[in-house]
């Protein structure tokens, strides 16, 4: 990088006399000429820096104050806070009810269309499980704190069993394994990335744990490897959009009513604005 330097003339510091003369060191400094120059130039880093004198009459001593820089200032800012209030409690209890009640009417909805597309092409139900994933996902890009996508996911899917549905109580141990997942993606960008490339990579992973959990559990390790690939990839694809766009979409239109003002989504709105 070629670093220019631009003489910039300082034409106006004042010095408080507290009625008494300058003394003629400090009338020295004060003379205009190259050597009373600020330069200004890039710092490594791409920071400007100004470094000037900042003169003061205390005694007969000159101080010079290094301007603050814009790393200092980030520096300064406080880290946001990964500590659960009583208001993300009550928010994750009323998204995994509401998420459960999703499940439950999506269980015939998704269901049929699971079995009309496992019908067509062996694995290609996993299609329609995007809607079972989205949990995790809502969980994760609204309260923005770690284990609120596990949270989410896991007390639907409780809705779900206890309300009752044809697979009982290996719903629950779905709802770990989707909720483990999404949380995964929110893990791996150190729950401080919330667009909706991290949404769809949370309702991709939530479908890749959902996968593993399904072949010891539901027995598809038994299943020919075409089938679990076509499984696999379909339901991939269906998380990432029915859990991870879907889901992120939902957020926005949230976001846009005011509701979620409490919330980091909300407010990083309200600073955009």
């Amino acid at each position: 990088m070629i670093a220019r330097r631009i003489p910039i003339r300082a034409t106006n510091i004042l010095i408080p006399e507290h009625g008494s003369p300058v003394d003629r060191a400090e009338r020295k400094v004060l003379n205009l000429r190259p050597s009373n120059l600020i330069w200004v130039m890039p710092a490594q880093g791409g920071h400007l820096t100004f470094p000037c004198a900042f003169i003061s009459r205390k005694g007969t001593t000159v101080h010079e104050v290094d301007s603050p820089t814009v790393a200092d200032a980030a520096a300064a800012k406080p880290a946001r806070s990964f500590q659960w209030r009583v208001i993300d409690y009550v928010i994750v209890a009323v998204l995994g009810v509401v998420t459960g009640l999703i499940f439950v009417a999506w269980n015939n909805i998704g269901g049929a269309w699971f079995g009309a597309a496992d019908a067509a092409t062996p694995g290609l139900g996993g299609i329609a499980v995007g809607i079972w994933l989205i949990g995790g996902v809502l969980g994760g890009l609204i309260i923005r704190k770690p284990g609120a996508a596990l949270a989410v996911e896991l007390i639907g899917a409780i809705v779900s069993a206890a309300i009752g549905n044809v697979w009982g109580i290996t719903t629950v141990y779905s709802g770990l394994a989707q909720g483990l997942g999404a949380e995964l993606a929110f893990l791996i960008f150190g729950y401080r990335r919330f667009g909706i490339s991290v949404a769809v990579l949370a309702g991709v992973l939530a479908g890749a744990v959902e996968w593993v959990l399904e072949l010891f559990v539901f027995g598809n390790i038994e299943k020919s490897a075409a089938f679990n690939i076509v499984y696999l990839v379909s339901t991939a694809v269906s998380g990432a959009v029915l859990a991870g766009v879907l889901g992120w979409l939902l957020v926005r239109a949230l976001v846009a009513t005011g509701a979620l003002n409490r919330f980091a989504a909300g407010q990083e709105r309200s600073r955009r604005v």
